[in-house]
């Protein structure tokens, strides 16, 4: 059977690291599998907040990868402060820790460079691809975002190759996202915002979402709108396959010195779970045991400001921070803890977001402790597989409850999971799904 041809748009691509490039990294690697040849189409040099050259041995040899140059602003950003470099990933402060640099930085960025500042990619991005498409056929094509400026090169081509399939693949919202009210937009700036967006779903064949409740508002909104989440790839590492027709019970002997709760990725501020660490630290003062046996580690990059009040709080002696990681090594350290840790925007509005790192934590068999809304989608998932516990930011005693339940079992050298049901997320079955939209 002949194979069809799809043309992926996407800024995040290795040598990138961190979330944004696990998603099409993996669906690229298993579409051929279902009659679909993908051709990637990349910025030649881009601005990364994250590098992982581990990643590029992902690629194959065989995909067709064109580029073109971009230019990027944040140059400019970071001459108000070295703090905005969070920018690259969508973070900065807040609060109180917002300096007055930092504040007119947020100000320009939202209302200057709309939707973001990879806005500049799009204008040479669409005389490049207009071209391409004319002189390559093609089945369909993919923009993902953020950055939703992605999405604005969907827009063009699709006015000028108008039976041309658009897929419109949003790993994050656009104005539903937590940090879009932090952006200090004018009235003017989040209309234009809005209007845009509305566009894209109106226009776009197909608008996926990784989430059940965004696809649901992405319907609302007049997008035809399908959930395909991120997952885990069985490659990735040795995996703990559990299915629903034969779940396996998992038993963790004490053979590591420390009960370790572990933090795997980038933690900003917005997702900070203050009431965790104050947990944490009444537990540390309270139980001498506890104190000399836990150990809080981080693998990733924790904004300065946590890392700051923590290094000031009970928790200063139990923590280890190895920084960033190879995804490969990342995953080692995931499966040499006891507590995996997820968290989330507080605010109802972020219902939908679904970490991708999640899925991951759910391929180790591990136990995973989220915070989030008290209804998101995240809670649904872990109900789903057993694999954890989901709290709100104000469920001190039934969290402190759960961590002391934990490390009894740690204790005991009965820390066991009975995870079932992760079998849905693998990433080749999630492209088998991702095949049957198309």
């Amino acid at each position: 059977m002949k194979q069809k041809r799809i043309l992926i748009i996407t800024y995040y691509w290795p040598p990138s690291g961190g979330p944004g490039v696990q998603r099409w990294l993996k669906f690229v690697k298993y579409l051929p599998e279902f009659g679909w040849k993908p051709t990637i189409f990349i910025p030649e040099n881009p601005s990364y907040p994250i590098v992982d050259e581990s990643l590029e041995k992902e690629v194959s040899k065989d995909l067709e990868i064109i580029k073109t140059k971009i230019w990027e602003p944040y140059q400019i950003a970071e001459f108000f402060g070295k703090d905005n470099k969070k920018f690259k990933a969508g973070q900065f402060d807040v609060g109180k820790n917002q300096s007055w640099k930092s504040k007119l930085s947020i100000w320009v960025r939202g209302n200057f460079f709309i939707p973001d500042a990879r806005v500049f990619w799009v204008k040479p991005s669409v005389e490049f691809l207009k071209k391409y498409l004319k002189e390559n056929h093609f089945d369909a094509f993919v923009t993902t975002g953020p950055p939703h400026s992605l999405h604005l090169i969907g827009l063009e081509l699709k006015k000028e190759f108008p039976n041309l399939k658009w897929i419109a693949d949003f790993r994050d919202p656009w104005t539903e996202i937590s940090y879009y009210k932090h952006l200090k937009l004018t009235k003017s700036s989040d209309k234009k915002h809005r209007n845009l967006e509305a566009q894209v779903f109106k226009t776009a064949d197909i608008t996926l979402a990784t989430s059940f409740t965004d696809a649901e508002n992405f319907r609302k909104k007049g997008a035809n709108s399908f959930c395909v989440t991120n997952g885990f790839d069985e490659d990735a590492s040795t995996p703990l396959s559990m299915t629903t027709q034969n779940p396996q019970t998992l038993k963790r002997s004490n053979t590591q010195t420390k009960f370790t709760l572990s933090y795997i990725g980038v933690l900003e501020q917005l997702r900070n779970p203050e009431i965790l660490w104050n947990v944490l630290g009444e537990l540390i003062k309270e139980n001498k045991n506890f104190k000399d046996d836990f150990e809080l580690k981080f693998v990733g990059r924790i904004d300065d400001k946590i890392l700051e009040k923590i290094e000031n709080s009970e928790l200063k002696n139990s923590v280890k921070n190895l920084g960033y990681l190879s995804h490969s090594a990342a995953n080692a350290e995931m499966r040499n803890s006891d507590l995996l840790l997820i968290t989330n925007f507080p605010n109802e509005t972020s219902k939908g977001i679904i970490p991708g790192k999640i899925f991951e934590y759910l391929q180790t068999g591990n136990q995973i402790l989220s915070f989030g809304p008290k209804d998101g989608d995240v809670k649904k998932i872990l109900e789903e597989t057993n694999a954890g516990k989901h709290f709100s930011y104000d469920d001190s005693e039934p969290l402190k409850s759960f961590i002391l339940e934990k490390y009894q079992d740690w204790n005991n050298g009965n820390l066991s999971s009975q995870t079932k049901n992760i079998d849905q997320f693998s990433r080749k079955n999630l492209t088998k799904k991702l095949s049957e939209i198309l």
